[in-house]
């Protein structure tokens, strides 16, 4: 099988990521590493990397949704809009896949999610897969004037909106971002669907997430853990039926200079050679992980040695899936 959901097979983001069986490498913007919640993000810098990411055979580059700094909380991400980022990436690249993780949707009209995601997507030939979350700095929900108490039924509701905003040429829509009536958005996304992910819960009920979601994008946890994670998925999503659906996850990398360097733990992820690097990621693949997003926020190393180590040494071992040609039925 070439991609879990048929609807998605010919979708070059979707289908580069995910595939029943493999498992493909991700980078988080901004590719380099740093001390506090601000990174430089220097644009020509980060560039280039995007373009070395894609040469290499990385499958996806992702970015965060953070209108706000947080001193609290301690990371600014990419720090531009993710639409315009991704937008600025998506002119100067050509395969490699475009992601949100995540957007947070509660925070906005789904009208506007709706419109920006289509846009991009067919200004990138198909490239995007939108992780969605509910959000969690305590700062953004009184900004935007809502109650985080409300983001789980928001949350829902932005989900539903943005699927018949894409698929539907005049819904009729009432919740509690408005009504819609005799008006339609667009641009629609090519065959009316944009790939989902949720992010962790999202303050959703896992059968819920397996029955609206087209995956799930977790956080990383302990192998033997993870494995239970993505057995209890594949659960929910037979029970929910209709097709399988990926399991993916965010993994924070210190990738030191010694190959056999055994691992310690850092924030949501290890300091590690790469051998005990390919060693775990051929366990998430065996536990069902289809797709590691790797971030290098806490890296000790330029960024750039590390790309070079990955790209020698471990992309060879997980590469971006090219995408199957579609067979005319004629």
């Amino acid at each position: 099988m070439s991609c879990f959901d048929p609807r998605f097979a010919s979708r070059p983001g979707f289908a580069r990521v995910f595939r029943p069986g493999g498992l493909t490498l991700g980078l988080f913007f901004p590719v380099e590493s740093y001390a506090g919640p601000v990174p430089r993000m220097d644009v020509a810098e980060q560039t280039d990397r995007a373009l070395r990411a894609e040469r290499a055979g990385f499958s996806a580059l992702w970015v965060r949704d953070i209108p706000l700094l947080d001193p609290a909380f301690g990371d600014a991400g990419q720090m531009y809009d993710p639409w315009v980022w991704l937008a600025h990436i998506a002119a100067r690249t050509s395969r490699i896949a475009l992601a949100t993780g995540s957007m947070v949707l509660p925070l906005r009209n789904p009208i506007d999610t709706a419109k920006s995601a289509a846009s991009l997507d067919l200004l990138s030939g198909g490239r995007l897969v939108l992780g969605a979350a509910t959000g969690d700095r305590g700062v953004e929900f009184p900004a935007y004037g809502l109650a985080r108490d409300d983001s789980p039924v928001l949350f829902r509701t932005a989900v539903s909106t943005l699927r018949r905003l894409w698929a539907e040429d005049f819904p009729a829509v009432d919740s509690r971002y408005g009504s819609i009536r005799d008006a339609g958005m667009l641009p629609k996304p090519s065959d009316g669907r944009i790939p989902l992910l949720v992010t962790g819960h999202s303050r959703q009920t896992l059968p819920w997430i397996a029955e609206h979601a087209d995956g799930w994008l977790m956080y990383p946890r302990p192998l033997i853990q993870q494995r239970r994670t993505t057995a209890l998925w594949q659960k929910a999503v037979a029970d929910a039926g209709g097709a399988r659906k990926p399991f993916s996850q965010s993994l924070c990398l210190d990738l030191v200079d010694r190959p056999d360097a055994r691992p310690s733990a850092i924030h949501l992820g290890y300091r590690t050679g790469r051998r005990y690097l390919r060693s775990h990621l051929d366990g998430l693949r065996d536990a069902g992980v289809h797709h590691v997003v790797l971030n290098l926020k806490y890296g000790r190393r330029p960024a750039a040695e590390v790309l070079q180590e990955l790209a020698e040494y471990v992309l060879p071992h997980f590469p971006a899936h090219e995408r199957a040609p579609v067979v005319s039925a004629a």
